[in-house]
């Protein structure tokens, strides 16, 4: 087992799991942005209720979200540890999150680290003011359809989404992971070789559309909810 260990704490190896884990993180973001699009259903939060309820107790997408907050964390130490070693081997330069082919990089590629550290302070912060409250305390209160009852969480993130700095703090966490996306969408298909003048720009124009859209698609929603609901 140690040349897997070697692997795992090389270079190569921590760049391929940060590649996988990202695109695993990826698929999370659309699957959880096309839950979320259901808060502007319009029938009082009834359909956004059932969703959170179903996505709380069913086991499968329990065992889903365990996986998926070890590889948040995974992703972000990697991360981390990537920067420091990228900016050692340049002499404390700009740090690459991939293999360049050319020594000029993009904002996003320089910063990715920072952004990094922000996205997971905003994670930490969401995981908190929602995932926390509706799993370990009475908040919010249950509400009944038809006989069964769930809680309103919908009632949870309509309160969370009438303070303007909160708002403001989501729409803001949002550019960033845009700004992270934007680069991090090609460089984890380069860093699994695929890397090719017929579908790089392809990926390259699927990554710039999906760090705009993802990213837009949640932040539509507070703002939605401050102006309608506040």
């Amino acid at each position: 087992m140690s040349w897997l260990t070697n692997f795992l704490f090389s270079s190569i190896g921590r760049k391929l799991i940060m590649s996988l884990t990202g695109i695993f993180l990826i698929l999370f973001l659309t699957v959880h942005l096309l839950g979320n699009i259901l808060l502007l259903a319009g029938d009082g939060g009834e359909s956004f209720n059932f969703y959170a309820d179903f996505m709380g107790h069913n086991p499968l997408i329990q065992f889903i979200s365990i996986g998926n907050f070890f590889f948040i964390f995974l992703h972000a130490v990697l991360g981390i540890l990537l920067y420091f070693q990228n900016k050692s081997a340049s002499g404390g330069g700009s740090s690459r999150y991939a293999v360049k082919s050319t020594s000029t990089t993009s904002y996003s590629s320089r910063n990715m680290a920072w952004f990094g550290t922000v996205i997971l302070v905003f994670i930490l912060i969401h995981l908190f003011q929602f995932w926390f409250k509706v799993k370990f305390t009475n908040y919010p209160e249950m509400i009944t359809y038809d006989g069964v009852q769930i809680k309103d969480v919908y009632t949870l993130v309509a309160a969370t989404f009438s303070s303007i700095p909160f708002v403001i703090f989501y729409v803001a966490s949002m550019i960033v992971i845009g700004l992270h996306l934007s680069h991090g969408f090609q460089s984890a298909f380069q860093s699994l070789g695929l890397n090719h003048k017929k579908y790089t720009p392809l990926i390259k124009g699927l990554g710039t559309a999906y760090s705009i859209l993802i990213p837009l698609g949640y932040a539509i929603i507070p703002i939605v909810f401050y102006l309608t609901k506040a």
